[in-house]
């Protein structure tokens, strides 16, 4: 599989080379040169093969030959080592947990899948890797803990002061090791633009190897197609339409639904539910896209007022604005609507959300408003403890921590402070 600048100024590449990389060299987001669907009677008999067996079908075009079958069988083993179950909450919507993994957040799917790609592409190379990543929230504690320990791969996580809870600060500044944390004193975009500065100067590049862990890396954002599927086997034989509600902040996990949908996955729709970063929703409203900066929210790793990965998703639909309209709704919540939505969960259906899948709840409620012959999923990317303050303060309810929580709260947390771009490019090269 050769993979494509969408800035289309940069050759063609392999797998290897956009994963290692991360961007192309003309600032562009790899995309993979084709997308061949599955036959219908993969789908068709989904509901009798395991987790394993579907991502091997799902991802083996995009990865082989570059990791050959018998690695890649590996490397989804070692990923999927926990569970996605979809609860139930009425006739008409459910829940897709993602929080089953070690950093309790959808992202440990992609951060796993990644890491066991670096080291094998990194296995014999002398040269370590840099993984730089900015995070608005879990991706950081998901690439700690996926890449820790990893042999020639150090991890560089910049997140914004102040704007990520108490426990994902604890899970991505606590580990040690290959892993260190850079506490940025301003946004998530702030973060995101070094980290985009720094693969574009030469000063660094040409004298250590970075590479991205964000969803802008296609080994971290093609895997979370994965999801889409594994929902789809647990429901499909009870419901004939289904339509999914992702809570969208850089869009790397809708995006990877589209790619699901792209293999052939029977998806009717796909709904990005967004806090007071809306870009997207109004986009769909007016036809024209424009980033601003981000404004923080209780649901803060959708705090992204320029998700990297909307461009992907306009290549999906070829920059067809009316295709994409006609697959994809909006809609956008304040901090006030999404604890209302909290509340509601927990007092109608005996369930404990987090702000991200109560964003997700509220766009599958709102969609099926007008199309009542729909099953919602809504993504519930966190477990509810990431956001205890938040949660327990709307539901009255004390609840449990998880041991990977509990395992972090003790921890203590070691960070570098920087202010601007200058600033992490001394700790890169001194580091």
């Amino acid at each position: 599989m050769k993979y494509y600048s969408l800035n289309r100024k940069a050759p063609d590449t392999s797998f290897a080379n956009a994963v290692i990389k991360g961007l192309a060299p003309d600032r562009g987001l790899y995309f993979p040169e084709t997308i061949t669907p599955l036959p219908a009677s993969f789908f068709e008999a989904i509901a009798s093969k395991s987790y394993n067996e579907i991502a091997f079908e799902a991802i083996k075009q995009f990865v082989t030959p570059e990791i050959p079958e018998p690695v890649l069988k590996t490397i989804i083993e070692e990923t999927l080592s926990f569970d996605f179950p979809v609860i139930k909450l009425n006739e008409h919507i459910s829940t897709l947990e993602l929080f089953h993994g070690p950093t309790m957040a959808f992202k440990d799917v992609g951060a796993r899948f990644m890491a066991r790609c670096l080291g094998y592409f990194n296995q014999n190379n002398d040269k370590d890797v840099t993984v730089l990543v900015a995070t608005s929230g879990d991706t950081g504690g998901a690439v700690a803990n996926g890449f820790l320990g990893v042999k020639g791969v150090n991890v560089v996580i910049l997140y914004p002061s102040g704007k990520v809870s108490d426990i994902q600060e604890k899970q991505l500044t606590t580990l040690g090791q290959n892993i260190t944390a850079l506490e940025v004193d301003g946004v998530f975009d702030d973060c995101q633009d070094m980290v985009k500065k720094a693969f574009l100067d030469e000063s660094i590049t040409s004298k250590m190897q970075l590479t991205s862990a964000n969803s802008i890396n296609v080994a971290r954002w093609l895997p979370q197609l994965f999801y889409f599927m594994f929902a789809y086997k647990q429901l499909h034989q009870q419901h004939d339409s289904i339509v999914f509600s992702i809570p969208s902040g850089n869009f790397g996990n809708i995006c990877a639904g589209m790619v699901a949908q792209q293999l052939g996955l029977p998806i009717k729709h796909f709904i990005a539910a967004n806090n007071a970063n809306n870009v997207v929703t109004e986009y769909l409203k007016t036809e024209h896209y424009n980033p601003k900066p981000s404004v923080q929210t209780i649901s803060n790793a959708m705090d992204v007022g320029n998700p990297s990965n909307f461009i992907r998703i306009q290549e999906i639909y070829k920059n067809d604005f009316k295709q994409l309209k006609s697959n994809l709704s909006s809609f956008s919540y304040s901090d006030a609507e999404t604890k209302a939505a909290l509340l509601e969960i927990y007092e109608r259906y005996n369930y404990v959300a987090d702000p991200h899948g109560a964003v997700g709840y509220l766009g599958c409620k709102e969609y099926l408003k007008t199309h009542e012959n729909t099953h919602c999923v809504f993504l519930e990317t966190a477990h509810p403890t990431k956001f205890l303050d938040v949660v327990e303060e709307v539901i009255q309810t004390k609840v449990d921590l998880p041991p990977q929580i509990e395992a972090v709260m003790d921890k203590t947390k070691v960070a570098t402070k920087i202010s601007t771009y200058e600033d992490l490019k001394v700790f890169l090269l001194n580091s």
